[in-house]
């Protein structure tokens, strides 16, 4: 219940009347459980909340969802709910009305709101519901901003909810989850009092504050120009500590004292620097190539991606007398004496996962021991000789007319065509599902998607690698052309064409000036294959002409692109069911299933996406 008390006419409020006394504040506490999907697809399982008032609860609300979607097993195992559990429970747009009373005017408080406020914003336009936008407070934003580093070791529901010895314990289910998180924000607030936090607007503010070092280091941004470019903070001896890009450096450098900025590490950066240093770009492109070099040429601590190019692995057919595939650091230039490469993978476990996609197919031996062209053993060296896996080609006696076959055809399959790969792998896949072994089936997707990727990325790299100069424009929003020269995979030049300039003109005096640059060992770019990504990237969005190239642009027909897009698209949007029709790989999508795809030669090529001007 709630009382209005009128103040008598000439008496003056006191200080609490000038905001809601956090007592007098009915906070809906919310829990989801999901399916894990998107937030637009509004896969809601299950939703718990509890209303508090004053410390008292005022009442709660739980529910069991349909999401008309299946659950993947490895949330299924989490949080306890099956698709039998949710078999016959309502569907959204039964549920939701009730929720939406229950939260009424009320103050969401969620623990990662974000998360749950995505799905319920997505559940109410995907179901015709208006959304009320209710204030949100934020348990895990609060917590990170009430509690010292050294108090926990994070903000998770479950540290939390132990720190403060939560009357609940978080089961992954939504009513616990809530009951706990109503346990954690009393916690809170009791610690945002000795802040002076007593009324909801003080919590709003409290959690939007700028800290004392974002204050005193505004100065920092001022002069700083209007355009793009990179920014570089640096400390007193002139060392980079960050390295970053954008359209407005000055707008994008200012971000960094305000309430916006909420990482950790960014506070404490800012902390340590004492200027910032501009470079303007011509175009965005460059920007973001320039920012890459920066970041591995002065390899600035609080960067975390980027710095170690040299982490990268790729998977090299090997040369010598009984070719093999082995994990490299970088391209050698032998691929003329045919070694093929594949890459660059993030790290070794998806190099493996496209490894053992490739033998499934085309098996070649395992084993790293150095054999002859000719060599005089009379018994193969391992066990899988003796299983019959191997044709051990380290044996006098061995069929090396036969392995030379294999190693042909895994040379081919690495050149652009993953037709045998995959139709291997699918076959495994199918056999599993089959067998109802989904665990299986679905780890050999993840090495077609691995090998998928990683086959048109490295045909992508040895396209643009190979081209000694690329010309390619794009429209810009004051009606001028940004234009880039790219020779070899690495931006040689860039620049802006004004509106009413001749933007050809333009071009060739860019060509005239652009850097030199010599090709590298194929399919690696002659910079850095980051830079060589961004370039393709950008190729391939938006208006982009192309001006002036040196050869034709193509990809093997059956390099792999097509085969990554679909199991990209699988992946993201579906889950698995027991039928197996995904893991089998039979889409009922025709445009995306390979076995619609008219025969073609070995090394047929498609034109890449980039239109003349």
């Amino acid at each position: 219940m709630t009382s209005n008390v009128l103040h008598p006419t000439g008496v003056q409020a006191s200080f609490a009347d000038l905001g809601t006394p956090l007592a007098d504040v009915t906070f809906v506490v919310v829990d989801l459980e999901t399916t894990g999907g998107a937030p637009a697809d509004a896969g809601i399982t299950e939703i718990g909340a509890v209303a508090v008032r004053g410390g008292v609860v005022l009442g709660e609300f739980a529910t069991l969802v349909n999401p008309g979607m299946p659950i993947p097993s490895f949330v299924a195992a989490l949080t306890g709910i099956t698709d039998a559990t949710v078999a016959k429970a309502p569907r959204l747009p039964a549920v939701l009305p009730s929720f939406l009373e229950f939260l009424g005017s009320g103050v969401l408080v969620a623990h990662n709101a974000p998360y749950d406020v995505s799905f319920l914003t997505g559940a109410c336009s995907r179901h015709e519901f208006p959304w009320p936008a209710p204030r949100v407070i934020d348990t895990a934003r609060l917590a990170r901003v009430a509690l010292h580093r050294d108090e926990v070791r994070n903000c998770k529901l479950a540290t939390l909810a132990a720190h403060f010895r939560a009357s609940v314990t978080p089961t992954h289910r939504a009513l616990d989850d809530a009951r706990a998180t109503v346990d954690v924000l009393h916690a809170l607030l009791e610690r945002t009092a000795g802040f002076g936090v007593s009324t909801l607007e003080d919590l709003q503010g409290f959690l939007s504050r700028v800290t004392p070092t974002q204050r005193a280091k505004r100065h920092l941004a001022d002069g700083l120009p209007d355009a793009p470019g990179v920014y570089v903070f640096e400390d007193a001896q002139g060392a980079s500590l960050y390295v970053g890009t954008s359209r407005s450096i000055r707008t994008r450098v200012r971000s960094y004292f305000t309430a916006s900025e909420q990482r950790r590490r960014m506070a404490e950066m800012v902390g340590i620097a004492t200027r910032v240093t501009p470079i303007v770009c011509a175009t965005t492109l460059e920007a973001r190539v320039r920012e890459l070099r920066l970041i591995v040429e002065r390899q600035p601590r609080y960067n975390r991606r980027s710095r170690r190019p040299d982490r990268q692995q790729w998977v090299k057919l090997t040369v010598e007398p009984a070719p093999r595939l082995s994990i490299v650091r970088s391209v050698g230039a032998d691929v003329a004496l045919g070694a093929r490469y594949l890459g660059p993978f993030a790290g070794r476990t998806a190099a493996e996962d496209a490894i053992e996609a490739l033998l499934l197919a085309h098996p070649v031996r395992t084993c790293t021991t150095r054999i002859a062209r000719n060599p005089t053993s009379s018994q193969p060296g391992c066990s899988l000789a003796e299983l019959g896996r191997c044709l051990a080609p380290c044996a006098s006696g061995s069929d090396r007319a036969a392995y030379d076959e294999r190693v042909a055809a895994l040379r081919e399959a690495m050149s652009g065509d993953l037709r045998a790969v995959d139709a291997a792998v699918r076959a495994r896949m199918a056999r599993l599902a089959d067998e109802q072994r989904f665990e299986e089936a679905a780890r050999w997707r993840g090495r077609l998607q691995a090998l998928s990727r990683a086959s048109h990325r490295t045909h992508q790299l040895a396209m643009i690698g190979r081209e000694p100069l690329l010309v390619a424009a794009e429209p810009t929003d004051d009606l001028g052309w940004d234009i880039h020269v790219i020779r070899h995979g690495r931006l040689a030049a860039a620049g802006h064409a004004r509106p009413g300039s001749d933007p050809r003109a333009h071009a060739d005096a860019l060509v005239a000036q652009a850097e030199h640059v010599d090709p590298a060992a194929e399919p690696a770019p002659a910079g850095l294959t980051e830079e060589a990504l961004e370039i393709l990237r950008w190729l391939e969005s938006g208006d982009v002409r192309l001006v002036r190239a040196t050869s034709g642009l193509a990809l093997p027909m059956h390099g792999g692109g097509r085969a990554a897009a679909e199991l990209d698209r699988v992946t993201r949007h579906v889950t698995p069911d027991p039928s197996g029709w995904l893991i089998s790989g039979r889409s009922t999508d025709r445009r995306a299933d390979p076995s619609t795809a008219r025969p073609e030669g070995p090394r047929a090529t498609a034109v890449t996406r980039i239109r003349s001007a």
